[in-house]
């Protein structure tokens, strides 16, 4: 009997042993949309943290929603494709513990269009595509209002605003609201449309070709997510440290040179 319960406590830590070392603590996984903040990844971030002796595994997602479930599962240890807006009403809604960790360079939404060359050709029954998810397509709103298409009513909260707070359609145009990822084919059919800058770079557009682009606020600037338990890991930190670094601001402006940089960034051009 004692030999029995011998193996089979060997085989029990033997079990518990491998369950913790399954997946290697010095591997990362990360989500992200494709495009550039996949690039940024596999161009700056990735080298970086290689050279600390981290394996890098990127998985790229092509809608705002798996993303954050992945992450909250555990299928991922960061996230990388949202604002905070997004991240704390998803994080609210679905009751999942997620925070942001660092903000990154960010690539603006803005108005791109393959049949007019100017805004100014606005007119009644134009077509205007915009994204369909709240927190995106607020921010479509308070530019077209900000164009005189569209009035929103009096102390709309430019965070939240929806179609309901439109108090005049001063232009007559037509609304398509649609999946943000489907936004650069809806270039073939409608007039002009709001791309967020992820999605408009993976299609091959470039930011230089949009009418009109948004001016980043701290709350559209987009971040690294991951589980709220995992915040003072040090792979974490890491990442953390990875973005903040003068190697990643190299990288930024040699590749990314028309993204809005973050304020660590600013501040390290400072001290050059």
């Amino acid at each position: 009997m004692n030999t029995r319960r011998h193996l089979l406590l060997a085989a029990v830590a033997a079990a518990i042993s491998f369950s913790a070392y399954a997946k290697d603590p010095k591997e990362i996984v990360i989500g992200t949309s494709s495009g550039p903040y996949a690039d940024q990844i596999k161009l700056g971030i990735k080298p970086i943290l290689e050279k600390q002796g981290y394996k890098i595994k990127l998985v790229e997602f092509n809608d705002y929603i798996q993303p954050n479930y992945a992450l909250a599962e555990g299928s991922l240890d960061a996230n990388v494709f949202q604002h905070i807006i997004y991240l704390t009403k998803f994080s609210t809604d679905h009751k999942l513990a997620l925070s942001e960790l660092v903000k990154i360079p960010t690539a603006p939404i803005a108005i791109y269009s393959k049949k007019h060359k100017s805004l100014n050709e606005v007119k009644e029954g134009t077509t205007v595509a915009l994204p369909n998810d709240p927190t995106n397509q607020s921010r479509a709103l308070v530019l077209l209002d900000q164009l005189g298409w569209i009035k929103l009513r009096e102390k709309t909260d430019p965070i939240k605003a929806s179609e309901r707070d439109i108090a005049a359609n001063i232009k007559k145009i037509k609304l398509l609201p649609l999946e943000a990822a489907q936004l650069p084919r809806s270039l073939q059919d409608a007039d002009y449309a709001f791309i967020n800058g992820n999605y408009a770079l993976a299609s091959g557009l470039k930011l230089k070709e949009a009418l009109l682009t948004e001016k980043i606020s701290p709350a559209y600037a987009n971040l690294v997510a991951i589980r709220t338990a995992d915040k003072d890991k040090q792979f974490a930190k890491d990442i953390a440290a990875a973005y903040r670094s003068r190697e990643f601001l190299a990288v930024t402006e040699k590749y990314f040179p028309d993204y809005a940089k973050t304020d660590d960034q600013v501040a390290l051009e400072k001290t050059k």
